[in-house]
């Protein structure tokens, strides 16, 4: 089972993402679980405050780095090394979700795939406090170069680009074989009946016709042309 964790003041925001579909159905047949912490349970003062205003000055709030230190210790059952903190169990990772990580590819899922539980560090505002990300987390990701309010739904697409790689979410385990090689996740181009469609008098959209033939050397090399690892 693979645990994925999500810190966030906007709990309500992912939840309820993970109650339907696919999801739902593994969770209940114990293949991986959703939790999510609100991070101003672990504030100190009475106001629950997360965030501060940055030194050098400049426009927004910056979530701080005592609050989620707190909440990442609890979730992440943190230890010390060195100067440092990390998680106890070498198959936790903590990712912190920011524009300026290592882009978010189909290889580093695999590698995430392997973990026990992922912690995803949702930040807000115009951030999180940098000591986080040097003194804590374990990786800093991106999904793409565009800013988001915040890093949930990065966070969602990780988690989901994640469970499809675990056996029995999506599927046989004989779909992700087939799927996945060397040179990474191979997607090609799909067709289903009819094999011919005509949305209007003399438009006709044919199934190629190498899918037809029920010839294995045909239909690979057809699918390989027509396709890309990713």
């Amino acid at each position: 089972m693979i645990i994925f964790d999500f810190i966030t003041i906007f709990p309500e925001i992912v939840a309820p993402y993970f109650e339907g579909s696919l999801f739902a159905k593994a969770r209940d047949k114990k293949l991986l679980r959703v939790r999510t912490h609100n991070l101003r349970d672990f504030a100190s003062d009475r106001h629950h405050t997360v965030d501060d205003s940055p030194y050098g000055g400049g426009l927004g709030m910056v979530m701080k780095v005592d609050v989620w230190h707190k909440a990442l210790a609890k979730v992440a059952k943190l230890k010390v090394s060195g100067k440092k903190f990390k998680p106890a169990k070498k198959d936790t990772a903590i990712v912190m979700l920011t524009p300026r990580g290592r882009k978010f590819d189909q290889r580093m899922a695999q590698k995430l795939a392997k973990m026990k539980q992922i912690v995803f560090v949702c930040g807000r505002y115009e951030g999180v406090d940098e000591r986080v990300a040097k003194n804590i987390a374990t990786m800093e990701v991106s999904i793409g170069d565009y800013d988001l309010m915040g890093g949930e739904l990065a966070g969602m697409v990780i988690a989901e680009t994640v469970a499809r790689l675990i056996p029995g979410v999506i599927g046989k385990p004989e779909f992700l074989k087939e799927r996945n090689g060397k040179e990474g996740f191979f997607e090609s181009a799909q067709y289903t009946r009819p094999e011919v469609y005509s949305p209007k008098k003399g438009i006709n959209w044919r199934v190629p016709k190498e899918l037809l033939t029920g010839d294995p050397k045909k239909i690979g090399p057809w699918r390989q042309a027509h396709g890309k690892a990713i």
